[in-house]
């Protein structure tokens, strides 16, 4: 049963570090988009959500938010065990439960930290590398086919409205990896074998050879899309042409968004032309 209480009372946690508009995406249980919204003010949302959610129900529709400030970095945190939640508690702006044993947390940065800032604060906190920067709103039902009948709600583990970090700070916690070194070199031209050129990788054979997610319930889908990516970059794929397929084989990505697959698209395609080290 959706909780507007608590779907404000996210929009507000968002907006008291200055996001000031959302893109809304509604998506069916089969993770397969059925509108969108862009750019909503936090007065918009507020007023459409008495008539959206009890639709939300009867057509079993997800509704994803993505937030967007001018004056802070928001940085998604998805995916994390309890050790991870444990150490960002004085740093969250907002922590959510998306599902059972299933947390995410966001941390307004301040400044104008790059891209590779917030890559880097994923990987130090052990959490999804590809988070796509979009969730579901809290009091809003989980529509997933895995756990029909008895969809979870969406619900806040808690809110720090007003609070901001800077990079500094995230640094000396020892939660931010430090950059990787340039390559000595400029990476080669990526070359492909005629012979592979026009073929796609097998998305249920990655999916099959990934890792457990941190549930231990089944495989890491996270990890999947990257491999997937790696692969099809590896047979000369462009990044437009990658996550074009990534959305029509992955139900995650049909769920994030068209930012997760770009985003998982280009890390994948950075790395498969990353020059290799030969061991001597």
């Amino acid at each position: 049963m959706s909780n507007l209480a608590e779907a404000y009372k996210m929009l507000d946690t968002f907006a008291s570090v200055g996001a000031t508009r959302f893109d809304v995406t509604f998506l069916d249980i089969d993770g397969a988009k059925r509108g969108f919204r862009k750019a909503q003010t936090v007065t918009q949302l507020r007023n459409s959500l008495p008539k959206l959610l009890p639709g939300l129900g009867q057509r079993q529709n997800n509704l994803i938010v993505r937030p967007h400030s001018d004056t802070v970095t928001l940085v998604q945190l998805d995916d994390l065990d309890a050790d991870a939640l444990a150490s960002l508690l004085n740093i969250a702006l907002l922590t959510l439960r998306t599902s059972p044993g299933n947390h995410q947390v966001w941390v307004a940065v301040s400044g104008a930290p790059d891209k590779d800032f917030a890559r880097r604060l994923r990987k130090g906190t052990s959490a999804d590398p590809s988070a796509s920067g979009s969730t579901r709103l809290a009091g809003t039902v989980n529509y997933k086919r895995k756990y029909e009948p008895d969809f979870p709600t969406v619900s806040i583990v808690s809110a720090a409205p007003g609070r901001i970090v800077t990079p500094e700070q995230l640094e000396c916690l020892g939660l931010v990896c430090p950059p990787e070194p340039e390559p000595a070199a400029r990476a080669a031209p990526l070359r492909v074998s005629s012979s592979t050129s026009g073929n796609w990788p097998d998305y249920q054979r990655c999916v099959q050879g990934a890792p457990l997610n941190h549930g231990k319930t089944g495989p890491d889908i996270s990890r999947a899309d990257y491999f997937f990516c790696l692969l099809a970059a590896q047979r000369g794929k462009t990044i437009e042409e990658i996550a074009a397929r990534l959305m029509e084989e992955s139900a995650k990505a049909r769920e994030n968004g068209e930012a997760y697959a770009r985003l998982t698209a280009e890390n994948a395609t950075a790395a498969a032309r990353k020059p290799q080290v030969r061991a001597r």
